[in-house]
């Protein structure tokens, strides 16, 4: 199965927005990798790393960052990693992780997680309540 990453300036944030898509997608491994080793806010590649390196099956990750050096961060160690077996989602942080685990869940391939992440990019809210 398909691994989820999420990475967030804040821990808390990361912490919540996977338990939020475990919820929704039960069996799906899910690492948060939020802030830095102190506590405070920031990214840090080493906890990318470790993520990555935590839900790393045999089907890949698929991870998803916040904005600007929590993007660029997760975009060093997604490149780090051999094989071409970590894909990083252009993606809403919340939908495009629920998203993604919910089809990792069901089975799905690592092309297809990635591109079903993101494709929350493409949501119009306003019409989904309609």
């Amino acid at each position: 199965m398909v691994g989820i990453v999420i990475v967030s300036h804040s821990q808390k944030l990361a912490e919540g927005v996977a338990e939020l898509a475990g919820m929704m997608a039960k069996g799906v491994d899910i690492a948060a990798a939020g802030g830095l080793e102190d506590g405070e806010l920031g990214t840090s590649f080493a906890r990318i790393e470790a993520g990555i390196e935590s839900v790393n099956g045999e089907d890949g990750v698929v991870v998803l960052a916040d904005m600007g050096s929590a993007f660029l961060t997760a975009e060093l160690a997604a490149d780090a990693q051999a094989g071409g077996r970590v894909r990083l989602a252009n993606a809403p942080l919340v939908e495009g992780a629920v998203l993604a685990a919910v089809t990792a869940a069901g089975g799905a391939t690592l092309d297809e997680v990635f591109q079903k992440a993101e494709s929350a990019g493409c949501w119009d809210k306003r019409a989904l309540g309609a």
